[in-house]
């Protein structure tokens, strides 16, 4: 097995992994970890749909999981003033 399949076979295992796990913030966190993972591959392959595609998943992970973090720590009415996402996303 090269290093190319490996990288690939590893995003893929890290993305299915993260559908194991109960907790919003963990499985962004690891959804976001496997896109990235993904943008390697595909700029080692020269696939800039790959590369696209995966930073979008990976930067809407990070956004979301800061968003939830942030509304966590806000009260009630200013997540709501602020349009967050819920945290059970």
């Amino acid at each position: 097995m090269t290093m190319l399949n490996l990288i690939g076979w590893v995003a893929t295992a890290v993305f299915a992994s993260s559908y194991f796990f109960r907790q919003p913030a963990a499985l962004r966190k690891i959804q976001a970890g496997a896109a990235l993972l993904w943008v390697v591959y595909g700029f080692l392959i020269g696939a800039m749909p790959v590369v696209v595609a995966n930073v979008i998943v990976a930067a809407a992970a990070v956004y979301s999981s800061f968003a939830a973090q942030r509304r966590a720590r806000l009260s009630p009415l200013e997540a709501e003033t602020m349009n967050l996402p819920d945290n059970e996303s």
